[in-house]
């Protein structure tokens, strides 16, 4: 599983409007094949700044598959506008680590 991370600067007078446009986007991207799940969370220290985390089956699935779609480009109308600046996109794998007695998430 890859894991998509980008941060979203919009203006945060437009940030209803964003979220509206997200959820209607949202369907298209839930439709690309290799699509595993994703979320969009608000900063709550800077108005304006999202997180959107994608949950892909493979790297190409994103930046070959989706971004090579008509559906890309639905999505690409939806929210690219809203921007400024455009976001770094970052795709991440786990680092599976060896069972020491520590849980998840603890060091």
């Amino acid at each position: 599983m890859i894991l998509e991370a980008a941060y979203l600067t919009v203006a945060p007078a437009r940030g209803n409007d964003f979220e509206a446009a997200f959820r209607q986007a949202s369907a298209v991207i839930a439709a690309s094949p290799g699509y595993l799940g994703h979320e969009l969370q608000r900063c709550l220290e800077i108005p304006g700044r999202y997180l959107l985390l994608v949950r892909w089956e493979r790297l190409e699935d994103h930046t070959v598959g989706f971004r090579g779609s008509p559906g890309y480009q639905e999505w690409k109308a939806l929210l690219h506008h809203f921007y400024d600046p455009f976001p770094t996109v970052e795709h991440f794998a786990r680092v599976h680590m060896e069972a020491s007695g520590v849980r998840p998430g603890m060091s």
